[in-house]
């Protein structure tokens, strides 16, 4: 990882174009080519970022991030503050809480919850950033993938974005809806999660446990 604190203007070209002016900011390059800028505010969410894979170039003291899609991300350094490189290893990965890991095992056992013509493919279906909770298909075979939170917020909407943009490079899976799938859902992450064309469900954990008894009693 290499951390760089610099002061830097940005222009983003893609979709839709976006500009920050010059200012003291972090900069943070990933191991697995991704790229994202800081400020000092705004808790963990960059004020920009481009998801791998992409290629990065420096020269002359501008760094320019292009994707495979022609999204472009340049970066020109006014002047370095300070820069650290360093190793952080493979890391063990995120464990879930009970509630989160339990919703998720019940669900894959009864995936009609979530839509009456679901089939399950795979539980902790492996991308390159980290596994998505759940891989389904829906009856027209289109692959749906479901994360799945004790809280929806936004943090887990934009978690699942970047899933669905590693799974769609898959010539087998794409196109892959995404849905998203929590006891208690916020208000401002359902509507983010409808502006992305990600489905949403709100799912409480004693309603997914009656219903599994339910089936599973004889009488």
């Amino acid at each position: 990882m290499r951390l760089l604190i610099a002061t830097c203007e940005v222009e983003y070209s893609g979709r839709l174009g976006a500009s920050l002016a010059s200012a003291k900011r972090l900069l943070l390059f990933k191991a697995d080519g991704s790229i994202s800028i800081h400020a000092d505010s705004g808790a963990y969410k960059p004020l920009n970022w481009m998801n791998p894979p992409c290629t990065i170039t420096e020269q002359d003291g501008n760094i320019s991030i292009r994707s495979p899609k022609g999204d472009v991300l340049l970066i020109t350094i006014h002047e370095i503050h300070d820069e650290v490189v360093t190793e952080l290893g493979t890391d063990p990965g995120l464990v879930k809480d009970g509630v989160e890991a339990e919703m998720q095992a019940l669900i894959a056992k009864r995936v009609e919850a979530l839509a009456d013509d679901f089939q399950l493919v795979r539980r902790e279906f492996p991308t390159d950033i980290g596994p998505v909770d759940l891989l389904c298909r829906d009856g027209e075979g289109q692959a749906v993938a479901v994360e799945v939170k004790r809280v929806g917020e936004i943090a887990g909407v934009d978690q699942l974005v970047r899933y669905l943009e590693r799974l769609n490079l898959d010539p087998g899976l794409s196109p892959v809806r995404g849905m998203f799938v929590a006891e208690r859902i916020k208000p401002q992450a359902k509507v983010y999660a409808e502006s992305r064309g990600i489905s949403w469900k709100e799912l409480p954990i004693p309603v997914l446990r009656d219903e599994l008894d339910d089936e599973l009693r004889l009488f």
